[in-house]
């Protein structure tokens, strides 16, 4: 399927691995033109030549997305570049495990920093290029734990379920801009991340690939409709209706 996006500029945060390159892969492949972004350097330079082996056009930024001024930044160096932006993909590294009753104040504090703030300054800097063309793309990689929490993450249940009232609330202050704002929600996935919480054996995997084609159809012209929609890619994993 032609996504409608060739020619398109995206920008992908902590994309140098897992499901934020998979995203900018799959966005590339259809023609997009994508800035990708990461703190590791070496990592970042490897994703930018996959990319662009794989015939994409690339560009790639060493950034900490979670600092406070680099979403501008960030935004700034895409239009310079690309002469605008069109479509973006906010993602940020997931905070520490952790219980509800054993997390501590700070760190309920960088949490809400990284992975709410981050996504909100991102795309206060970038809709009103978007709002310009009439025509935007925001999809954020997020977790299925916006709608079933996972008892050992609590951090990351705090501050992603924050992030989705709030991606819910801006949804439809953009809708009438021809801007869309969703959620992938990603479950259990063969990512370092997912190595890192030591999910069991047993648990049945996604293909980051795959779950980079679901962000890619978020932004497409074909999904001008789909707005405010939080969408599981877990395999069935989440057990609610809603």
């Amino acid at each position: 399927m032609d996504l409608g996006i060739a020619g398109k500029v995206a920008l992908v945060t902590a994309s140098s691995k897992g499901l934020g390159r998979a995203a900018a892969e799959a966005l590339a492949a259809d023609g997009a033109k994508v800035v990708i972004c990461a703190r590791g350097d070496a990592a970042l330079k490897e994703a930018e030549a996959a990319i662009a082996a794989a015939g994409g056009e690339v560009t790639a930024i060493v950034a900490d997305v979670t600092e406070p001024d680099q979403p501008a930044r960030l935004v700034a160096a895409t239009v310079e570049r690309y002469g605008g932006l069109d479509i973006l993909v906010p993602n940020a590294g997931g905070p520490p495990p952790g219980r509800a009753l054993e997390v501590s104040d700070e760190a309920v504090k960088a949490a809400v920093d990284a992975n709410l703030l981050t996504s909100v300054r991102l795309v206060r800097e970038a809709v009103p290029y978007m709002r310009g063309r009439g025509w935007g793309r925001i999809c954020m990689i997020v977790s299925a734990a916006v709608k079933q929490p996972i008892p050992t993450l609590a951090l990351s249940n705090t501050a992603r379920t924050g992030l989705w009232a709030w991606a819910k609330t801006a949804a439809a202050d953009l809708f009438a801009d021809g801007v869309t704002l969703n959620l992938a929600c990603p479950g259990f996935h063969a990512t370092d991340r997912t190595r890192e919480l030591g999910a069991r054996g047993d648990v049945r995997m996604g293909d980051a690939a795959d779950f980079g084609r679901i962000v890619a159809f978020l932004c497409s012209r074909h999904a001008a409709f789909v707005s405010g929609v939080a969408l599981q890619v877990d395999g069935a994993a989440t057990a609610g209706l809603l």
